[in-house]
């Protein structure tokens, strides 16, 4: 029993201790008197090998890995040639047969979630858009959908419904590029996908790739704040409607760099967006010729020789 002899509160001495959350409570005014960190581990009241491991449990459930990280394996191929030559060929047998025994649906995950781990490292997708698009594709191969289209189609319109789920700027060049699957095809099944399942896809929107595309140019915060502006008064002239994000935010940012003296080609910031010159140049000329930026960039411009 703890020291604490009577309630501070209301002076009552009818306490109750609590073996399970450690806790001394007053039965009079239910005041919380104390309260302790309670082991409740195996090793809790008995002796700890410091051989054995310290560890309860094993790895997390996690939806990028076929079985959740549940199944227990028979071993690597490397780890058991390390075996005896009888041994060897008992669990090269063992390994054979759980192979054998695993269902299409579990054998197809397998190929899918290595798949889905590659596209996500090359695009640095964070964890939980990793497992959104698990979870996606679980989805889509219980319901039969994945029949009659190719594993990694269906893997890189996960992907991208999971990008667009959580805002993750992502373009389905990008995308296209990552997985090795044609952009057409990437957006056709991305759709079959949304419509089958009832996917609720919020709309992006062009200062979403605002940080990422600067970033990537190596411009200035100040040039990044000026694009921001200029996409806020396109939105309000009613620019962007209609048209790519990745194309306005782009063409904004090219025209936030010339005003900042801060340099970029056409081509390079349409390879960064995925879109080609053109569309870079339609945009920027929209964007001048409606906002009334053309006098600002020519006034600019005049300033840049004098200084020279």
């Amino acid at each position: 029993m703890s020291h604490v002899k009577r309630c501070p509160e209301c002076g009552g001495i009818d306490l109750t201790y609590d073996d399970q959350k450690g806790e001394i409570i007053c039965n009079d005014c239910g005041l919380l008197l104390e309260e302790k960190m309670v082991d409740t581990g195996q090793e809790a009241g008995g002796s700890f090998d410091k051989s054995e491991k310290k560890g309860r449990s094993g790895a997390p459930i996690s939806m990028q890995k076929f079985d959740k990280g549940l199944t227990t394996n028979v071993g690597e191929i490397s780890d058991i040639y390390k075996l005896e030559s009888g041994q060897t060929r008992k669990f090269l047998r063992l390994k054979k047969w759980q192979e054998r025994v695993s269902t299409s649906i579990e054998r197809n995950l397998r190929l899918a979630m290595a798949e889905l781990r590659r596209v996500s490292s090359f695009l640095s997708l964070p964890s939980v858009v990793r497992d959104e698009s698990a979870r996606v594709y679980n989805f889509v191969l219980q319901r039969g959908l994945v029949r009659g289209r190719s594993m990694e189609s269906v893997i890189a319109a996960c992907i991208y419904a999971a990008c667009r789920s959580y805002n993750i700027p992502r373009t389905l060049d990008e995308i296209a590029a990552a997985s090795d699957v044609p952009r057409k095809e990437i957006g056709r099944t991305y759709r079959f996908i949304i419509r089958k399942l009832g996917i609720r896809v919020k709309p992006s929107f062009p200062k979403d790739y605002i940080s990422r595309f600067s970033s990537i140019l190596h411009l200035s915060p100040k040039t990044q704040n000026e694009a921001l502006k200029v996409l806020k008064k396109a939105d309000i002239s009613e620019l962007t409607s209609g048209r790519g994000p990745a194309g306005i935010a782009a063409a904004a940012l090219y025209v936030a760099a010339l005003m900042n003296d801060e340099k970029k080609t056409q081509r390079e910031v349409a390879d960064i967006a995925g879109i080609t010159e053109v569309t870079i140049r339609n945009r920027y000329k929209e964007l001048i010729d409606r906002l009334g930026i053309e006098d600002k960039l020519k006034q600019k411009e005049s300033e840049s020789k004098k200084k020279k």
